[in-house]
């Protein structure tokens, strides 16, 4: 029996989509769920959904504490959000105050790095109880920043894999565009999470960029359809997070009329999963019935792969080994990873088209001095990793990026590695 284990579990809505995709492979019944979320009511919500959604198939425990929920597991899926939705508006209105727009703040940007500095904390202290309790596990990271994340971790726990549905749903949403059935193409993507690259799509040896090149007008009013013109791949991530990844279009009032880009869009979709959160709760209260659908996530296959063998081909965050040859060595990059019983191992892609690997590298450079702020106890390199993100950079002067950043200090406060706060 192998035991998975879901720290954060309290995100009830994509721990509700993991365990439908879990229970789906009739070779992962039985195995052992367990369920840690330092939200009380939370994971008791949790719990009840899990044991309504996996009917038998599987145990189900929860724990409100980490270390017990760990001992002894095969797989850990990570997706905690410290802070929750009062830290995500601070990363919002703080900002905001100065002028500095962002639309989804949880990948690199302002929002990205103190998301970032108040998650590592809590990583150091998974990371002591994995080596504790399970060493050998593998570790499955859902949570945000991912690059800078994984980057943090990979010093600390054995086995470790950032996974996003980024290219997956990309690439279904391309199949569809083009008119070819997802199941009939091919293709092999590469760069940083949030940030990389369509580098080859085709069915049965055609390429189908062609056809993505009809000159319609609602599509060239995305960001991402601007981008795929002008640098000539696609990226793999929606427009509303490509925006701020870039310092060409926050800080232009035309720019965000043109191609439509919806300031605070994260908060408008954190509101709507508390929203969400709150009916699921009372849905189970009362006895009402839940809309259970998978969600073709990576982790679940991952496992199945892992558990039965059985091969695959999936899309993660590790760290690069010359996997991505014109980005920096030890940096977190997101490739195509073949999977089966020996494992995750990430396939290496070459080098990236020059203008695709110098855009990637300016996103690096956030996430660098973000980790080594964290690891080296240097709050200078927090302001450095704002003075160089795009949007940042592009949209303040100098001395309102340090003042920025000492205000967020001030507000996240004890959530932020001891050595970073004022």
């Amino acid at each position: 029996m192998k035991k998975i284990v879901f720290v954060g579990a309290g995100s009830v809505v994509f721990t509700q989509g993991l365990l439908a995709d879990l229970v789906k492979f009739p070779e992962l019944r039985g195995s052992h769920i367990a369920l840690h979320d330092i939200d009380a009511e939370r994971l008791q919500v949790a719990e009840a959904v899990a044991r309504r959604i996996t009917a038998g198939a599987v145990t189900v425990t929860a724990h409100l504490d980490r270390r017990e929920a760990l001992d002894g597991a095969d797989f850990v899926i990570n997706m905690i959000q410290v802070g929750g939705y009062d830290a995500t508006v601070t990363d919002f209105e703080i900002p905001a105050r100065y002028g500095l727009r962002q639309t989804i703040a949880d990948t690199i940007g302002v929002g990205g790095v103190f998301r970032a500095l108040r998650t590592f904390p809590v990583l150091d202290a998974l990371a002591a109880d994995i080596a504790a309790v399970c060493p050998d596990t593998l570790l499955l990271n859902y949570t945000n920043p991912m690059a800078m994340n994984v980057w943090y971790l990979s010093g600390k726990v054995r086995n470790v894999v950032g996974l996003c549905h980024s290219v997956y749903w990309t690439m279904r949403g391309l199949a569809e565009l083009v008119s070819v059935p997802y199941e009939e193409i091919s293709y092999v993507a590469a760069g940083v999470n949030h940030q990389a690259w369509v580098l080859r799509f085709e069915r049965d040896g055609e390429d189908l960029y062609p056809r993505l090149d009809a000159d319609d007008p609602e599509l060239r009013r995305r960001v991402r359809v601007d981008m795929y013109r002008r640098l000539g791949y696609y990226p793999t991530e929606t427009s509303e997070h490509s925006a701020e990844y870039v310092p060409w279009l926050m800080h232009h009032d035309a720019e965000l009329d043109r191609l439509r880009i919806p300031v605070g869009e994260y908060l408008r979709v954190s509101e709507e999963n508390l929203n969400e959160y709150k009916r699921t709760r009372d849905l189970v209260r009362h006895g009402g019935e839940l809309d259970i659908a998978g969600t073709d996530e990576y982790a679940p296959q991952i496992i199945h792969s892992i558990v039965t063998g059985t091969p695959r081909v999936v899309y993660g965050n590790v760290v690069n080994d010359g996997l991505i040859s014109n980005l920096p060595h030890g940096c977190v990059v997101e490739v195509p990873c073949a999977v089966d019983a020996t494992g995750v191992r990430p396939t290496a892609v070459g080098a990236l088209p020059p203008q695709l690997a110098a855009l990637n590298r300016s996103y690096v450079s956030v996430n660098e001095l973000t980790v080594r702020a964290a690891l080296e106890g240097r709050p200078e390199h927090v302001r450095h990793a704002l003075m160089i993100d795009p949007n940042t950079a592009a949209s303040l002067p100098l001395e309102d990026i340090w003042r920025l950043a000492d205000d967020l200090t001030r507000a996240h406060g004890d959530l932020l590695p001891e050595a970073l706060r004022l």
